[in-house]
């Protein structure tokens, strides 16, 4: 089977075309014209074996979060598409990741349903040259579109880099097994008999 979808969104702020194959092999070709965010969706493509190219401009002279946020409502948009139906998926995943003295937590439930819980602890501030705050809104716009239901814990953690990175790498892992198909199960896992 390949799960896939291509979304182009193009605003005043931005223009985006992203390709996402959530059955891959962890590749990705990212020019977004934010290195941190490009290193943070290529660990999230290589730890949840997904294929992903984006091609996005934004005005980020002005500040990032246009850009950030919209990648992530197409993202959202483009895994809510390549998931049909949910037949046989597992539904739920889980995945805590160490990064040196970090720990992050996640959990996934493609419920249909968009629920953010983010829990991170740590002062604001910058991490490579993007603002802590920005990745909030992008699992924001990413679940909000994505319909699907995401806990990101940070169980512990100093270094920004570390915390943020665990946080990709655990989200990553969870998705990968709450879109994975569960062997021997058909149908749709819920007593609705549908996950919208």
């Amino acid at each position: 089977m390949n799960r896939r979808a291509k979304i182009e969104r193009k605003t005043a702020e931005t223009a985006i075309l992203l390709d996402l194959n959530i059955d891959g092999s962890g590749r990705s070709d990212l020019q977004t014209g934010l290195p941190f965010f490009d290193h943070m969706l290529n660990l999230w493509c290589r730890h949840g074996f997904f294929n992903l190219i984006i091609r996005a401009e934004g005005d980020i002279e002005v500040d990032y979060h246009h850009l950030v946020e919209d990648i992530g409502i197409c993202l959202g948009r483009a895994w809510q598409e390549a998931l049909s139906d949910k037949q046989g998926i597992n539904r739920y995943g889980y995945s805590a990741v160490p990064m040196d003295e970090a720990l992050v937590t996640v959990v996934a439930d493609l419920s249909g349903r968009s629920h953010l819980y983010y829990q991170f602890p740590i002062p604001d501030g910058m991490v490579g040259s993007m603002d802590l705050e920005l990745f909030r809104e992008f699992w924001q716009a990413f679940v909000s579109e994505g319909r699907f239901n995401l806990h990101l814990i940070m169980n512990h953690g100093h270094n920004k880099h570390h915390i943020i990175e665990a946080s990709f790498k655990a989200a990553a892992r969870a998705l990968n097994e709450a879109s994975s198909f569960m062997p021997g199960f058909e149908g749709i896992l819920s007593t609705k008999e549908k996950l919208d």
